[in-house]
């Protein structure tokens, strides 16, 4: 009798520190068991905040991060202080890894600034252009290509003209008669070789030395470059007839195209700064007219600028941005621009409400200058706005809304650490399927755990996960290290569902 009361107690004893160093192991690789209320609240659902489409009906660990789930109560309130009334909240140490920033709202100066994109071209106003004046026969042509540069002073064409020969030998004729003959005959003899077209230098190049001048040329202008040559060796020129168009490049143009609704704050005279590539610093210029010339598609209008242009590293054709600033300088409420979510008709931001969490609120804007947005209403200067990070918190709110509109709460099973996501329902004929590629890590009973490229439709980054199968034949001859190409939807319980699953590279063939 004492032996058998001893080996009974020798069990218990053995049992209870099983079950005492069984309660302790489990507890460094589980989370504690979370019942479905928590007080009066009720728990909805358990789920991982980086990828929020995916939900649970256990607590426990994410399949996903290295991290617990985290519970969502029914009244909309993760951290679960029972005061989050329509805002979302995120744990601290979560938030630092999503890297979510915020920014105050504050009142500062902002002037009426406008920027535009532009393109630069020539000043039309400093083309010259370069016309034969007589009947001649080309000899050499000394610039040969459009868009060469020319020096003032080079020879840009030398030809020999019957008409001044004519005329050149007339006027010798007349200086060689004695000196009382000549009287008004040198006279007449030299205005008669202006007529015929030589101009003044090349008159008084003949009377200078007496001699012939059979070759005649033409020299440039201006210092530039050729932007049309019309004239070729051997030719035959007649009088009128274009042989070149220079055009000077110290002095250029801007065209910028300014939005209609913004051109009433530019008026000529206006300095402007231009910012171009080939310039490595910003380059002050002028408004000189706003042309009367309005771009029906984009709704712009042209705005020509007169700009410096020294050195010549601006040039035709070339991109440049054109800020146009007002010196009437107010203050505003202002947030950095990239708080800001458009969505088409609306603005929003994501507000820090303290213990209420981050709470979506509807802006009105006006104007941009310099990364900062002025905020006309929605908002009051010493509130805190998100930064970074604010795309992930609307898009969990936006899930939380529609959660509570479509589906009906999930039903807590009994505490364990979940090893996959729960049972999937069948798929809605509705239902948006999206596709991705990726590399088979794990077959399991009913399911495949894939490490998967970026899914954009789902807006989903790369990662690695579980996808349940509808039936054991989806996965049949399926083994760890496969590429695959696969389609999937989201279940109303968030699971991720496989509608088709086929080799990477694959045209056809669907398991």
């Amino acid at each position: 009798m004492n032996a058998r009361l001893t080996i009974t107690a020798t069990c218990l004893v053995l049992i209870g520190v099983a079950g005492y160093s069984g309660y302790h192991l489990g507890a460094l690789h589980t989370m504690p068991a979370t019942s479905a209320t928590q007080g009066d609240r009720k728990i909805l659902y358990w789920h991982d905040p980086m990828v929020p489409g995916q939900r649970f009906d256990k607590p426990g660990k994410s399949p996903f991060m290295d991290m617990p789930l985290v519970p969502v109560y029914a009244d909309g309130d993760d951290a679960g202080n029972g005061v989050n009334k329509g805002g979302v909240s995120i744990d601290s140490r979560i938030a630092q890894n999503l890297g979510i920033r915020t920014a105050e709202v504050k009142s500062a100066h902002m002037g009426a600034v406008v920027e535009a994109p532009g393109n630069v071209a020539i000043d039309e106003r400093s083309i010259r252009v370069i016309q034969a004046r007589t009947t001649a026969f080309v000899q050499h042509v000394g610039v040969r290509a459009t868009l060469d540069p020319v020096r003032q002073g080079q020879t840009l064409v030398t030809f020999y003209a019957p008409d001044w020969v004519a005329a050149q030998e007339e006027y010798l004729a007349v200086m060689r008669l004695p000196a009382s003959l000549q009287n008004d005959l040198a006279s007449a003899a030299k205005a008669r070789m202006l007529q015929s077209g030589m101009t003044q230098g090349q008159a008084d190049a003949v009377t200078r030395t007496g001699k012939l001048q059979s070759a005649q040329s033409i020299a440039s202008p201006l210092d530039g470059l050729v932007t049309e040559i019309a004239v070729r060796e051997g030719m035959t020129i007649s009088p009128g007839m274009t042989l070149f168009r220079l055009a000077d490049l110290t002095q250029v143009w801007v065209i910028a195209e300014v939005p209609e609704a913004q051109a009433r704050s530019i008026a000529p005279g206006q300095t402007v700064t231009v910012s171009a590539t080939a310039a490595p610093d910003p380059v002050q210029g002028k408004v000189d007219a706003i042309l009367p010339d309005v771009d029906p598609a984009t709704r712009t209008i042209k705005v020509r600028i007169v700009l410096p242009n020294k050195q010549r590293r601006l040039v035709p054709g070339m991109f440049a941005s054109v800020r146009f600033e007002n010196g009437d300088r107010q203050d505003v409420l202002q947030i950095p621009t990239e708080a800001v979510i458009r969505t088409g008709q609306r603005s929003l931001v994501m507000v820090d409400a303290g213990q209420r969490g981050y709470v979506s609120t509807e802006i009105r804007t006006g104007r941009e200058v310099d990364g900062m947005t002025e905020v006309i209403s929605g908002l009051r200067a010493g509130q805190r706005v998100v930064t970074s990070g604010q795309f992930l918190i609307d898009s969990e709110a936006s899930l939380r809304g529609t959660s509570e509109r479509l589906e009906t709460p999930v039903t807590a099973s009994a505490p364990s650490a979940p090893s996959a996501p729960s049972t999937p329902s069948t798929p809605s004929t509705a239902t948006q399927e999206h596709e991705a590629t990726g590399r088979i890590e794990a077959v399991n009973a009913d399911s495949l755990t894939i490490s998967h490229s970026a899914v954009p439709s789902a807006q989903w980054g790369a990662m690695t996960m579980d996808f349940a199968a509808h039936d054991a034949a989806q996965l049949k001859g399926l083994k760890p290290g496969d590429r695959i190409r696969f389609r999937f939807h989201l279940a109303e319980d968030g699971t991720a569902m496989l509608s088709s699953v086929q080799p990477a590279g694959a045209e056809g063939g669907q398991r």
